[in-house]
This record gives C-alpha cells, sequence and structure tokens, in this order.
C-alpha cells in the first residue's frame, strides 16, 4: 500500500478575504490543498454567515499565529433593528420584536456605553466550552446553560450609516474575544428596540488588513498557472510580529540560537529592550524569544532559508 504524501513546506501568510457560506475551518482546507501545504491554521475564526479577513499561516508562519490572534480586530456590520434572534444573527430563529426603531442621535448616544472596558456575555452560539462541550452543540439541542460575563476592550465603535429606520452600519475596532453578534444584541436591548446582526466583514486582524487580502478565486486562478505564482500571494512569516521589536544578528549568533542556545547583546550598539523580541539574520527570521539582562533567550526557532 503506497504512503500517503504529506505535501510540500510552504511558509508564509495567506490572507485571505473569505467568501459569505464558508466555514474558516473549510477554507483554510481549501488552501491547504490549494498549496499542497503540510500544516496550515488560522487567526481568529470567522462565522460562516461573515466576509473578510481570514489571515492563514503556512508552515514556519503557523508559530506566530498567537501573535496575530492577540493583535486588534476590525470590522463594519450591520444591525437590524426590530428583532432579536438566538443565533444574534440572521441564521437564528427570532425570540423577541418590537416596533420600536432609534434615531441617529439615539444610536450615538449609545454607542460610548460600547467602549471601551466592557462587560460582555458572549453568544450563546459560539465556540466556547461549558463543562466539556461547545455551547453552540449545547444551544442546538435546547440544553440549558449560562454563560458568564466577561471584560473585553472595544477601541473605536461608531456609526458610519443608517440606510433606512430598521437598519444602522457601524464599524468598530475592539481587542481579543470581543462578539459583535453581542455588541449588536446588547445595543438593541439599551435603545429598546433590539437588534441583531445582518452582515458582518472583518476588515483588519493584527498587521492585516484587506490591502494584503486575496480572495479564493485569485488564489485558485494563482495555483492554475504555477506554484510561484501561488506562493507570490504570500507574506513573510515576520509579518505577524511588527509590533515587536527586531534583533538583527550575525550569522555565528544565528548558529547559536538555532542550536537553542542564548546569545549575549554585546557591544555599545547593543539594543537596550527587554521582553519579546524576534531575531533575524541576512534577512531571514531566525527565532522568538525573550530579552533579559543583556541576553537573548530563544524560545521557538524556525527553519526558515537564509
Amino acid at each position: 500500500m503506497a504512503r500517503r504524501r504529506k505535501g510540500q513546506a510552504v511558509s508564509g501568510w495567506l490572507i485571505l478575504d473569505k467568501p459569505e457560506g464558508l466555514t474558516s475551518t473549510k477554507a483554510v482546507g481549501r488552501v491547504r490543498w490549494l498549496y499542497d501545504a503540510t500544516k496550515a491554521g488560522h487567526a481568529g475564526t470567522l462565522d460562516p454567515l461573515a466576509t473578510g479577513i481570514l489571515p492563514i499561516a503556512f508552515g514556519e508562519a503557523t508559530k506566530t499565529v498567537p501573535f496575530a490572534v492577540e493583535g486588534a480586530k476590525a470590522y463594519r456590520f450591520t444591525v437590524r433593528f426590530g428583532a432579536e434572534t438566538d443565533t444574534e444573527d440572521t441564521e437564528g430563529k427570532v425570540t423577541e420584536t418590537s416596533d420600536l426603531r432609534p434615531s441617529r442621535e439615539e444610536i450615538e448616544a449609545a454607542l460610548p456605553q460600547f467602549t471601551g472596558a466592557i462587560s460582555q456575555v458572549p453568544p450563546r452560539y459560539s465556540a466556547l466550552k461549558v463543562d466539556g462541550a461547545r455551547a453552540y452543540d449545547l444551544a442546538r439541542d435546547e440544553e440549558e446553560f449560562e454563560l458568564a460575563p466577561r471584560t473585553v476592550t472595544v477601541h473605536r465603535l461608531t456609526l458610519v450609516d443608517l440606510p433606512d429606520p430598521d437598519h444602522c452600519v457601524l464599524e468598530a475596532e475592539c481587542g481579543k474575544g470581543t462578539y459583535v453578534r453581542a455588541l449588536a444584541r446588547d445595543l438593541g436591548r439599551a435603545l429598546g428596540c433590539l437588534g441583531h446582526v445582518s452582515a458582518l466583514r472583518r476588515t483588519r486582524v493584527g498587521a492585516f488588513g484587506e490591502a494584503e487580502a486575496v480572495t479564493l478565486e485569485e488564489v485558485e486562478a494563482a495555483a492554475g498557472e504555477s506554484r510561484e505564482a501561488a506562493l507570490a500571494l504570500l507574506q513573510p512569516v515576520e509579518t505577524a510580529l511588527q509590533d515587536l521589536p527586531a534583533l538583527n544578528l550575525s550569522s555565528s549568533d544565528a548558529a547559536r540560537l538555532r542550536q537553542g542556545q542564548a546569545v549575549l547583546l554585546r557591544g555599545r550598539d547593543a539594543p537596550i529592550i527587554t521582553g519579546p523580541v524576534y531575531a533575524v539574520s541576512n534577512g531571514a527570521l531566525v527565532a522568538l524569544g525573550e530579552v533579559s539582562q543583556g541576553e537573548f533567550r530563544p524560545r521557538r526557532i524556525f527553519n526558515l532559508p537564509g
């Protein structure tokens, strides 16, 4: 029996503009197949009905996923007023309705209470675990359970359009763990008119925005043209680390790091930094680690050409 082929070593970030109706898992599976990649993962799940930025990490880039996930996210979304649903989007069944509709002034006056550090109860239809089970599975089975409120950070929440009395379009910049569906639900309750998300697009995840994004059709076309064309769509592994300081090290120091050994940052030109940093040598990413007392200690080693 022939051994299953494991795929090819591919490293980098593909910034996919995920289409509506596709799960994040299926999107990753599709592009992994197109690249014939040995390893792939993503930074931040998008609901099937949502579109927009889904950063997909290949190979060595998977080691930087936590840094991308921790980055701020930006969304543009539409709230439909007059009804609350059990999923807090258009997929669910309506649980309560209202004939009230808010004015522009009322919406704008309510937004400040949803900015800064706020307490938010996650949606029942979410991937959070309750006693080992996914909340969305319990919700589908109509099980009784409660999700505890948690503190999340919303850096900005702005009204950008009011196309008709039933809808408003908002933009949000928020930290890790914030649910836009919960924002829409809570805004509707605060306004007394109820509401749910009717459209959602993610426009940024950490360092990755719409300018770098490619559609699934573009990836398929490039993969059909040549492997080189497909690889040209990838962003460098270190793109996810843009908020960290970078150390430019010699080839000899890089060799020590690749052996898992710490290196001293010597000389009067040695950087005065502490905390998480990444090291490069000859233009190639070498390691992620910590600087303490003038010494760089590697935590993750990268096997990239350089």
